[in-house]
């Protein structure tokens, strides 16, 4: 290494010196690398997005060894941003990390202010709504309109139905959320007949709307429902390709028939 940088060598021996570590690190990549020192904020997006889709993927398949190095990623991304604020003079890594701060300590009145708050109920509510006061949220469709644009859909569309629940627009029961489901399916299978793009597009985000609705009351997390049916089509999809090589066929080669034949073989080992 480089004389001028060998101190960087040496490892923090806390969590003080090692996020000092990295962050002098970043400062003098902004400077001499031809890739980091062109990002911005919006150029590096995906990259905040995909690592943070990364740790999570680590924790799902809990492997600690994988997480350390994601959180890592994660870390760099927050650090990295906050220079790019710091260059903009727009505030500093400092003003990020004191903000979270003061605004845990602000909204967790039962720990730090020894108020009496009963069960995770009371303190998720007590959370809701002081979140909602400091984003000067004064209606419940700002609540809604609150959830970001960036999420997956299915999670944005879990988050917009549980706030409108909490403003009393909701199904009594399941019951209402699967004869939505019906119906919205009905029209969908109307607007494919059309042959309309626009019906087909707007028919189809209700019918997924709705589905959303129905895992809602179920108390299933809609995001962790499709993935998990998405790895097991995956998996099953793999043993009927590995049923035809054995055959010695190629599956673009077979009829849907044959194909459907080794799906109910592999889906029923």
């Amino acid at each position: 290494m480089l004389k001028e940088y060998a101190h960087f060598e040496k490892k923090g021996e806390n969590e003080k010196e090692a996020l000092e570590r990295l962050y002098e690190i970043v400062k003098v990549l902004r400077v001499k690398c031809p890739w980091d020192s062109v990002q911005t904020h919006d150029s590096l997006r995906g990259c905040m997005i995909e690592e943070a889709y990364e740790a999570v993927d680590a924790i799902q398949r809990e492997d600690m060894d994988n997480l350390r190095e994601e959180l890592g990623d994660v870390l760099l991304q927050v650090i990295f941003h906050g220079l790019l604020a710091e260059e903009e003079k727009a505030f500093t890594l400092t003003d990020v990390i004191n903000e979270e701060c003061d605004k845990m300590l602000r909204r967790h009145p039962h720990i730090f202010l020894g108020e009496e708050v009963k069960g995770i109920d009371k303190a998720l509510e007590k959370w809701d709504n002081m979140k909602s006061t400091e984003h000067g949220q004064s209606s419940y469709t700002d609540r809604l309109r609150s959830v970001p644009d960036a999420l997956p859909a299915l999670i944005k569309s879990n988050k917009v139905q549980s706030r409108a629940a909490k403003a009393g627009f909701d199904w009594d029961s399941i019951d209402g959320a699967f004869e939505k489901v019906s119906e919205e399916l009905e029209e969908v299978r109307e607007a494919c007949a059309s042959g309309s793009r626009r019906e087909i597009d707007e028919e189809l985000g209700d019918l997924l709307f709705s589905v959303v609705n129905v895992a809602r009351f179920a108390g299933t997390d809609p995001e962790d429902a499709l993935n998990a049916a998405t790895g097991k089509f995956t998996e099953r999809f793999a043993r009927v390709e590995e049923a035809a090589r054995r055959e010695g066929r190629d599956m673009k080669d077979m009829s849907l028939e044959e194909l459907d034949a080794l799906w109910e073989i592999v889906k029923n080992k």
